[in-house]
């Protein structure tokens, strides 16, 4: 494995490869698989279970890691092509991040969407030009339209406890947040759940669709996998039946880039908090998922985040687990 950037690069044998690995390293450790082993991690935007996790993998697995951040540890990077570099930044990323990667045997970067332009944030351009510049291995900790680190844990999560695949029912929510969010765990965790051959349903109010794009690379997953994709803003019609409930927020994809006319249309939905009244058509066993951070009170009620309902906590620990499989294929013997 040279590269872990979307789970629709991998097919479908390899991805229950490292869920089975995953498992495999949580019941049998490899203190000693990387001994020896270095991996860097650039951080472009904040985190704490993403790098506090990658670096607890790499230490589980006997190898180690370094954290590179503009925000804690360097001066400012500059990104733009052709700029005359006589402001405050000190390093332009074009020297930054092969230097970096120089440093390791693999190398994980984590870089948000601009959020100003839809078309320009779902090529990637922005992502793929920094991976451009490295020649080692490396590992998309998110990009502005993918997480894969969190859906294959995601995917570990729903298997941990027994949720269906084909014929499991699995809804993902908009929730009200206060600020407007990326999209890449929502349109990466929509493909996951139609990859894993689910019934999924999107729920969101109006302005808050997915980009085509993206519905049809999950209709497309759905119809390989045996499963189906809907969308809805009816929320007893969703939840009728629904094995789990993933909440997230995103922006708007009517007002993408207009923050005033996203702020506008989504303080007309602050009651999409989602709370027990919620679960009135689902099943009794149904599940509340999300990927953290998460407000609460506002994304979520207290009752519900810290009831039995919520699997947010073993999610969480899944995403040690589900890296520590992908460093083991990326930079274990034999790579």
């Amino acid at each position: 494995m040279k590269t872990f950037n979307d789970l629709a690069e991998l097919p479908t044998d390899e991805i229950s490869a490292l869920l089975e690995l995953a498992t495999r390293l949580d019941k049998y450790p490899e203190p000693l698989a990387l001994q020896g082993k270095v991996l860097s991690l650039l951080f472009l935007s904040p985190s704490l279970r993403t790098l506090a996790s990658f670096q607890a993998a790499m230490t589980r697995l006997g190898g180690g890691s370094f954290v590179i951040s503009p925000d804690m540890s360097i001066h400012g990077i500059e990104t733009r092509p052709g700029i005359v570099m006589d402001g405050a930044a000190a390093e332009h990323i074009n020297e930054a991040v092969p230097v970096i990667a120089s440093y390791g045997d693999a190398i994980g970067i984590r870089a948000f969407a601009e959020r100003k332009d839809l078309e320009h944030d779902m090529s990637e351009s922005e992502f793929g030009a920094l991976t451009d510049l490295i020649d080692t291995p490396w590992i998309n900790m998110e990009s502005a339209m993918n997480h894969p680190c969190q859906n294959l844990a995601d995917w570990k999560t729903m298997d941990d406890l027994a949720i269906p695949a084909n014929g499991g029912k699995f809804v993902l929510s908009w929730a009200y947040h206060p600020k407007a969010l990326p999209l890449a765990v929502p349109s990466s965790t929509l493909y996951t759940a139609a990859r894993r051959g689910m019934e999924v349903t999107v729920l969101r109010p109006e302005g808050f669709e997915l980009p085509k794009p993206v519905m049809q690379k999950a209709r497309a997953a759905a119809e390989s996998s045996g499963g189906s994709v809907r969308e809805t803003d009816d929320r007893a019609d969703a939840m009728q039946g629904a094995h789990v409930i993933y909440a997230k927020s995103w922006s708007s994809t009517r007002h993408y880039g207009d923050r005033l006319g996203d702020q506008k249309l989504r303080e007309e939905h602050i009651d999409w908090c989602v709370d027990e009244p919620w679960f009135d058509n689902a099943r009794d066993d149904c599940r509340f998922m999300h990927c953290l951070p998460v407000r609460r009170g506002v994304v979520v009620s207290e009752p519900v985040l810290d009831g039995p309902r919520s699997v947010v906590i073993h999610e969480a620990r899944n995403r040690m687990l589900a890296q520590m499989a992908v460093l083991h294929q990326m930079l274990g013997a034999g790579q």
